[in-house]
C-alpha cells in the first residue's frame, strides 16, 4: 500500500495524515478525542466518504477511553452523544453514520461495564478500517477489468489512499494495473476549489511511480473530443437506490461530457457508500461550504471582497449516465437495496 492515510498511534490516539498540508509536507497529527476528530473530518484534515467513516469509528474510541471504569449506562450515554457530535463534521457522504450506526450497534449488544464495552469498540473500529483495506482491493480486482494495457483514465477528486483504509476506489484500479505493469496514465482534474486532485492524487500517484498529468477542471471536455480519454473513473460519497449519485462538485459535468463524446463513465465505491433508503439523488443533503475556499487562494484574494458566493462540496449526477458502478460485491446495475447488489454488469 502505498500510503497509510490513518492508523493508531503507539498511545491509542487516532493518526492521520493532515491532508490540508499535501502536497508541501506531509504531517502526521495524533487525535486522542472525538471532539479533535470531528474538528479534523470538518476541516478536511481527513477527507473521503471510506476514511471518514473509518476516523468516526476510531474517533469514538478515542473519546470513551477515559470511561473504561465507568458503569454501562454512562458509557453508552457518552456513546450517544459522540456519535451525534461525530455524524454532524459532514452531512453528506453516508459512510459516516453507516460506521456509527455499527459502532453503537456492537456497544449495545456487548455486556459488561465500560471496560468490556470500550474492548469491543476498540476491536470493532479496527475491523471497519481492516475491512476497508480488504474493500479496497476487491474493487481494483473488478475494475481492474475495465483498464486495458495503455489506458488513458481521467478521475477526479481524490479517491485513492488518502481516501480510505487502503488503496482506494476509483484509484484501486489504476494501482493494481500499475503493479501488475500495465500501462496506465491518468489524467487529474485538479478539482476546484480546494484542489484535492491536483495537491492529494497527482501526489499519490506521483509517490507510487504511476504517469499523470494535471488538468484544470474545464480541460477535460476538449480531451474528451480530442479522443483523449478512454474512460473516466470516479468515486461516490452517497449512491440512491436509484443509482443516482452524490460526489465532488464538477462530476455531474463531467458525466454528460463522457455520455456527449461516448467515453464510458464509471463510479467506483463500496457497498457501504449505498444508501437504499434514499430513492433518488433529490433526496441527498449536499454540503454548503464557506465562501473563503472559493473567493481565496493561498491566503490571497481571487474575487471582489463582499461578492455573493455559492460553493456547494457535492452534485448528483443522475443514475443514466452511468455505464456501471464498480463496488466491492461487483461491476453493477441500479437499482440497489439493502440486501442485494443490483443486478451485475
Amino acid at each position: 500500500m502505498p500510503i497509510q492515510a490513518i492508523s493508531w498511534s503507539p498511545s491509542g490516539a487516532v493518526r492521520i495524515i493532515d491532508q490540508r498540508a499535501l502536497p508541501e509536507a506531509e504531517i502526521t497529527r495524533d487525535l486522542d478525542s472525538a471532539e479533535a476528530v470531528a474538528d479534523a473530518i470538518k476541516q478536511l484534515q481527513v477527507r473521503g466518504a471510506p476514511l471518514i467513516g473509518i476516523a468516526a469509528a476510531m474517533g469514538l474510541v478515542a473519546g470513551t477511553r477515559d470511561l473504561r471504569s465507568a458503569p454501562r449506562r454512562e458509557f453508552l450515554d457518552r456513546v450517544a452523544q459522540l456519535s451525534e457530535l461525530l455524524a454532524n463534521s459532514r452531512p453528506t457522504a453516508v459512510n459516516l453514520r453507516w460506521a456509527l450506526h455499527r459502532m453503537a450497534n456492537v456497544a449495545q449488544a456487548t455486556r459488561g461495564d465500560g471496560a468490556a464495552l470500550w474492548e469491543r469498540l476498540h476491536v470493532e473500529a479496527t475491523a471497519i478500517w481492516e475491512e476497508d483495506r480488504a474493500m479496497c482491493r476487491r474493487i481494483g480486482e473488478y475494475g481492474l477489468t475495465l483498464l486495458g494495457d495503455g489506458a488513458n483514465v481521467l478521475t477526479h477528486c481524490n479517491t485513492g489512499a488518502l481516501a480510505t483504509g487502503g488503496i482506494g476506489t476509483a484509484l484501486a484500479p489504476i494501482y493494481l494495473a500499475h503493479e501488475q505493469g500495465r500501462r496506465v496514465h491518468v489524467y487529474v482534474d485538479e478539482t476546484r476549489p480546494l484542489l484535492q486532485g491536483s495537491r492529494l492524487t497527482a501526489w499519490e500517484l506521483q509517490h507510487a511511480g504511476i504517469p499523470c498529468t494535471v488538468i484544470t477542471d474545464a480541460a477535460a471536455g476538449a480531451l474528451m473530443r480530442q479522443a483523449k480519454v478512454d474512460l473516466v473513473l470516479i468515486g461516490a460519497d452517497r449512491i440512491c437506490a436509484n443509482g443516482d449519485f452524490a460526489n465532488k462538485i464538477g462530476t455531474y459535468g463531467l458525466a454528460v461530457l463522457a455520455r456527449h463524446h461516448g467515453v464510458p463513465f464509471y463510479c467506483a465505491a463500496p457497498w457501504s457508500t449505498v444508501d437504499s433508503a434514499l430513492p433518488d439523488g433529490d433526496l441527498i443533503p449536499i454540503e454548503q461550504r464557506a465562501a473563503a475556499e472559493v473567493v481565496t487562494l493561498a491566503g490571497r484574494p481571487t474575487a471582489p471582497e463582499g461578492i455573493d458566493v455559492l460553493n456547494p462540496a457535492f452534485d448528483v449526477t443522475p443514475a443514466r449516465y452511468v455505464t456501471a458502478f464498480v463496488t466491492d460485491r461487483g461491476i453493477m446495475q441500479p437499482p440497489f437495496s439493502e440486501g442485494e447488489g443490483g443486478r451485475e454488469k
